[in-house]
């Protein structure tokens, strides 16, 4: 027994011996990495036979740039209904509440009655359901955005201009022709900015977004958020002010504003005060027991609804001189070309515009895309943005982009497909054809209140500047950079 054991031990043991592992791999260095990784094989053709390559179209290769340009047609087929529908029908629904009070502040933002704040919020979400990338984003209205059209309408047709010829006695026909420009400049910069998009999009300059670095997009929307704060204080006061643009225009909209503080209307501000609390508890409630309510609470529907309600019920607008939304016109109008002699007045605007809209969409789509595992395309995101804001802009909206709490809602909610944002937009389309006149007594300072309270987010940015100067001096510059042209 023993010898046998023994005889086993020494087999094994020879095993080990003989048994060898001989490992050859080649020794790279950054020339043979570039030359291996780099290395295409490529045969030489005439012009000849590259344009006829070019212009070969197969029905495999028809099929694919149809369902590259309307993605629709590759998931809609495929969609879910059991798994999908209820998570996207809640999404958009709470989406929608949002859109609405939502679409009608940042109206005045960009300087335009607020009824095309409505318009901005169904045209263009509506059509990004077909020709979008992204699952999760919500398309629309957004703060920067709808300051900078505020800033370019406000530079190009100036209180100054249209006050001549007009006296006291026809105040109406003055600010009636003041926003009737006003409309125009902004529905041709949105016309401007979507083509500008489109076409990058089909040159495939989607790639444009990676240069975008992530300090110098919270830096620039910080930046703004102060000018968006400081438009809003005169509606919150109540109080009548010039609109500025340009350089130092903070500056002038604060002089202007403490020049004219006596002339507060007390009404206005506590109106204004009671909403921006009530938005903070309901923030605050919302992100505490984010985990145990089934939807985030509609704060911003639920003020308009109280402060429409006060508003008709006390007479505000009579009685205490409370300016309010005024008069919204029931259905949709009919399709006009923009105003094209404006082209030449604003096209550096409207490339400021067309990236800075396409670097936030892309930015939010990026990180939805990563979270719930799938791909987006930057070239084709480009593309319908462009088409949203220029076939959106025959029918009266102004630029749009993502808007980062609504597209934050719209995930969080169970939002799955576009066919959320689809519902929210059709939430915005029943309001405009059927019950749009019941905000007319909305007053304005209800909706300044949601917009500064909205800004809560971007001001908290401002802690970045402490963060890149321990990490990163070299980011520091981008986050201090002044937003000089508003």
């Amino acid at each position: 027994m023993r010898s046998t054991m023994e005889h086993a031990r020494e087999h094994e043991a020879c095993l080990e011996q003989t048994q060898r592992y001989c490992m050859d791999r080649p020794i790279y260095n950054q020339e043979l990495l570039q030359e291996q990784l780099h290395r295409r094989e490529r045969t030489p053709q005439t012009l000849r036979q590259k344009i006829a390559h070019s212009c070969r179209c197969s029905s495999k290769k028809a099929k694919s740039h149809l369902y590259s340009f309307l993605p629709i047609l590759k998931w809609l087929p495929r969609y879910p209904v059991k798994e999908y529908l209820l998570g996207d029908i809640i999404s958009g629904i709470s989406t929608g509440v949002m859109q609405l009070p939502q679409g009608l502040a940042y109206a005045l933002l960009a300087a335009v009655p607020p009824v095309y704040g409505l318009y901005s919020s169904f045209y263009p979400v509506f059509l990004y359901t077909f020709f979008g990338t992204s699952k999760h984003i919500s398309i629309g209205t957004f703060a920067v955005i709808s300051m900078m059209v505020g800033g370019v309408a406000v530079r190009q047709v100036p209180d100054e201009m249209i006050s001549v010829g007009y006296n006291s006695t026809n105040v109406t026909e003055y600010y009636h022709a003041r926003d009737t420009k006003r409309v125009q400049v902004a529905v041709t910069l949105a016309f401007l900015s979507g083509i500008i998009q489109l076409c990058l999009g089909l040159l495939r300059f989607g790639f444009v977004a990676i240069y975008l670095t992530e300090p110098l997009v919270r830096g620039f929307t910080t930046a703004a958020a102060v000018h968006v704060f400081t438009s809003q204080l005169k509606y919150l006061l109540g109080i009548k002010t010039n609109r500025y643009s340009g350089p130092l225009s903070v500056v002038y909209s604060i002089a202007a504003v403490l020049s004219k503080i006596t002339t507060t209307n007390i009404a206005a501000l506590i109106v204004g005060l009671t909403c921006i609390v009530l938005l903070l508890i309901g923030k605050e409630i919302n992100l505490r027991f984010k985990k145990k309510l089934p939807v985030p609470i509609p704060m911003e529907i639920i003020v308009v609804i109280i402060g429409t309600g006060v508003s008709a019920g006390m007479n505000l607008s009579e009685s205490y001189r409370v300016d309010v939304v005024g008069n919204i016109p029931q259905g949709l109008r009919a399709p006009a070309v923009p105003e094209i002699q404006l082209i030449p007045a604003i096209f550096v605007d409207a490339i400021a515009i067309a990236i800075v809209g396409f670097s936030m969409a892309v930015s939010m789509a990026k990180i939805f895309a990563l979270k719930h595992g799938y791909t987006i395309d930057g070239n084709q995101e480009l593309i319908a943005l462009g088409i949203c804001n220029s076939v959106g802009s025959f029918f009266q909206s102004f630029s749009i982009t993502c808007s980062m709490s609504r597209s934050l809602v719209q995930e969080s909610t169970g939002g799955k497909t576009q066919i959320a944002g689809a519902l929210s937009s059709i939430m915005v389309l029943l309001v405009i054809v059927a019950i749009g006149y019941l905000f007319e007594p909305l007053p304005q300072t209800v909706l300044a209140a949601i917009v500064m309270v909205n800004l809560k987010g971007m001001f908290k940015q401002f802690g970045d500047i402490a963060h890149f100067w321990r990490t990163s001096k070299i980011e520091l510059p981008s986050i201090q950079n002044p937003w000089s042209d508003s």
